[in-house]
């Protein structure tokens, strides 16, 4: 089975309630599709996480939540940090 990994960061670690998780690649998802499978599973408190978090797709900043997910793909799910 297809499969990518989605490890989640700091806050969205803590709203998610697990580090990380994996999904079955169906079809050619999005990064949107993606966000929206992780939006249900975890509800409103992910989702406020996910409305101001940066994503990486394999090691690479995404800019467009269009993007295809491939099968074996790693999303990192980063939420704003501060500090200084």
């Amino acid at each position: 089975m297809p499969e990518l990994t989605v490890r989640y960061f700091a806050g969205a670690r803590a709203a998610a309630g697990v580090p990380d998780e994996r999904f079955e690649v169906v079809g050619s998802p999005t990064v949107a599709d993606v966000l929206t499978v992780v939006h249900e599973r975890h509800g409103e408190p992910l989702a406020k996480v996910l409305a101001a978090a940066s994503f990486l797709l394999d090691g690479v900043a995404v800019r467009d939540r269009g993007v295809a997910v491939r099968s074996g793909a790693l999303l990192d799910v980063l939420p704003p940090f501060a500090g200084g």
